[in-house]
């Protein structure tokens, strides 16, 4: 199988992104609560639920491409959706990255890096 560590990867992605969409459209008031908590001292304190909407659209979005992509790899038909799968996680990742900074939570971003690197090894060798 010649892109085995590239699906491997897209599935890492998949999981994260789906998993973490579930738990935010299961746990929404949750998710909103203790984000408001965790922004209260920030710019995005009004806007923590919008915010949250759109990390969950594109966190879905992030997953089914993955999901897509991880098909197109195994049936030979392409990289495309692999690709955007693994474009709209980064963009996801730094919009988390970018709110946890916000929030001066350094341990948080940090966190964070270590799902973006796997994230941008998977842009580029789906490119």
């Amino acid at each position: 199988m010649n892109n085995a560590a590239s699906i491997l990867i897209l599935a890492f992605l998949a999981l994260t992104f789906l998993q973490s969409g579930y738990e935010k459209i299961f746990y929404w008031q949750d998710n909103v609560t203790w984000l408001k908590e965790h922004f209260a001292k920030t710019k995005l304190k009004n806007q923590v639920p919008l915010a949250l909407f759109h990390l969950l659209v594109l966190e879905l979005i992030s997953g089914i491409f993955c999901v897509v992509g991880i098909i197109q790899l195994v049936t030979k038909s392409g990289r495309e959706f692999g690709f955007y799968g693994a474009i709209f996680s980064c963009i996801c990742l730094l919009m988390m990255l970018f709110g946890q900074r916000l929030a001066k939570d350094y341990d948080g971003a940090r966190t964070i890096v270590i799902y973006f690197i796997p994230a941008v090894i998977a842009v580029y060798w789906l490119n």
